[in-house]
């Protein structure tokens, strides 16, 4: 049996976005952001793990009873930090699955707060991972690049630069592995706690509907998106 699961990251407070709501509550096209998150996953994944802020669980069970919304997922309560949530959800799965279904099983990571993921690329990441393949989505830079300080700086070829999305996928072992890591400064993403453990990291060109939902004016283009 295939088994692709997909961990879906949401314990963040939202505090960029200058709301008492985090963003993956604020709602997109008449329901809340991470309703349309787990949609995109729902189709292709066996498994959904929500990784919420505890404090935050009762709320979302009310959202989900409001707005009818029935796609089965499982809710695990996340860390102080998004190395520690990602863990949590993994801990969760080591004491679902047995050791023989680990070996047959993929992990896709994802942000909550990014809900238009093309679901053609999400199949791709997975079938990617049953390969063997840590894989990441990313777009390439469009913009300059500069690396530097306000104080200076120096320009850095563009055409090798890429921009960091997800789904960030991987074989479900692998990923249990990196994460038995100390956390340290420079995980940013999965990819590079897998990276860290000497694993090489794919890139799976995507596109910019991708969005995070990060600021303010993000949902309005997210909107924008909804409506092509």
């Amino acid at each position: 049996m295939v088994n692709n699961i997909v961990i879906i990251v949401a314990g963040g407070r939202g505090s960029r976005m200058q709301s008492d709501i985090p963003k993956q509550y604020l709602l997109l096209k008449g329901k809340p952001v991470l309703m349309h998150t787990i949609e995109a996953f729902a189709p292709i994944a066996t498994q959904i793990i929500v990784v919420l802020h505890s404090e935050m669980e009762k709320y979302w069970t009310a959202l989900c009873r409001s707005h009818e919304f029935t796609i089965p997922h499982d809710i695990v309560f996340g860390g102080t930090t998004r190395f520690q949530s990602v863990k949590n959800g993994l801990n969760y799965l080591k004491k679902t699955y047995s050791e023989m279904l680990l070996l047959d099983t993929v992990v896709a990571v994802h942000d909550g707060a990014r809900p238009l993921t093309d679901q053609v690329l999400i199949e791709k990441s997975f079938e990617m991972a049953h390969q063997g393949k840590a894989n990441i989505l990313a777009v390439p830079s469009s913009n300059s690049i500069r690396h530097g300080t306000i104080d200076g700086s120096k320009a850095i070829q563009r055409d090798k630069i890429w921009i960091i999305q997800t789904p960030q996928t991987f074989p479900l072992q692998l990923l249990i592995n990196a994460y038995e890591q100390n956390e340290q400064p420079d995980f940013t993403d999965d990819a590079s706690v897998a990276e860290k453990m000497g694993n090489p990291i794919y890139l799976i060109e995507s596109n910019h509907r991708n969005i995070k939902i990060t600021f303010p004016e993000d949902i309005e283009i997210a909107q924008i998106y909804l409506k092509k």
